[in-house]
């Protein structure tokens, strides 16, 4: 989002903590033409001072504990960053004079899980087995009393919350996701562990959803009262593929042969899980670009370039600008 934002010429300050795993950020990201914070979500005041001083008339919040297996093992950091965190941002939002659009990234897992085939529907209901999705869905009920009791009645910007499926591109290195664990496999010449290799996901790149926040952004910042609530960006729902499924083809463009293990999750995950965007293609004509194995090809192009050590601000900004379909 960032990276994109930039190439759009936007002046952007970011908000997060360091990415200390492999500081990927600074290597895909022309980070030196934005205003980078490095701090911590819960520090209100400091939050609220930088956010007031900035004076955005965009706000994207997507800070979080964002890995589901992490809610079983970091509990408490997973609820008070994703429920308190997000209570800071609508808090101060009502604060700032320039403010017209205020767009909250919650996660399609915020819905009760009921294995529709149908998919998920803006207004069902939500809810979470598990730690990650019961504060996601926390997140929206909090976002959903804001915008009645405080929102709505000044009247001063657009807002909505936007819930994406699972997202696949360049840059991620989070544990217990499958394209990352297929590259730490490759690193570390080491076999490929698949958890739930059946389980069904609504598979997208990253620039999917991005699109759709920008759009969604946009048409918030034209018209304030029009676009308020929620909204899904998902895939196109006749379109699906198996975990298993989507390691082979990522194998087969990478041009990596690789050992696979089946292994059973220690914790419970969904076999099931689809986005229906109607909403989204109705009322803001937002689609897919890429399909599925499209998607696939190019998340491997991303990662091939990075085990070759090239530029990954070049590939990064390329797909950017290819997605976009932005001439030089």
């Amino acid at each position: 989002l960032s990276s994109t934002l930039i190439e759009f010429g936007s002046n952007i300050m970011g908000y997060s903590l360091k990415d200390e795993r492999k500081k990927i950020f600074n290597k895909i990201t022309y980070h030196n033409k934005m205003l980078n914070v490095y701090a911590n979500i819960l520090d209100y005041d400091y939050l609220e001072k930088k956010i007031l001083k900035f004076n955005p008339e965009i706000i994207f919040h997507l800070a979080a504990q964002s890995i589901v297996s992490k809610s079983f093992s970091e509990p408490l950091k997973t609820v008070k960053t994703n429920i308190d965190g997000t209570l800071n941002i609508l808090e101060i939002s009502k604060k700032i004079k320039n403010l017209k659009s205020l767009i909250i990234i919650t996660s399609d897992k915020c819905y009760l899980n009921k294995e529709f085939h149908r998919g998920y529907k803006e207004n069902d209901e939500l809810g979470g087995d598990d730690l990650y999705s019961a504060s996601k869905a926390s997140a929206e009920l909090i976002f959903k009393a804001y915008s009645k009791s405080f929102f709505n009645l000044q009247n001063k910007f657009g807002y909505a919350s936007v819930r994406a499926g699972n997202v696949i591109g360049g840059g991620d290195w989070s544990p217990n996701r499958i394209i990352p664990d297929c590259i730490r496999s490759i690193e570390k010449n080491s076999s490929l562990v698949i958890r739930n290799p059946n389980s069904t996901r609504p598979w997208q790149h990253a620039l999917e959803p991005i699109s759709g926040y920008l759009l969604l952004g946009k048409k918030l910042y034209e018209e304030k009262k029009k676009f308020n609530g929620s909204w899904n960006f998902g895939p196109s729902m006749n379109k699906s593929m198996i975990v298993k499924d989507v390691v082979k083809l990522f194998f087969k463009f990478i041009g990596y042969k690789k050992k696979f293990i089946f292994k059973k999750a220690r914790f419970k995950e969904t076999n099931l899980l689809k986005l229906n965007s109607n909403k989204a293609l109705k009322k803001i004509k937002w689609r897919n670009t890429w399909n599925m194995k499209v998607s696939i090809i190019k998340t491997a192009e991303w990662y091939l370039s990075y085990l070759k050590k090239k530029d990954l601000k070049k590939v990064t900004n390329l797909q950017i600008r290819e997605y976009f379909n932005l001439n030089d």
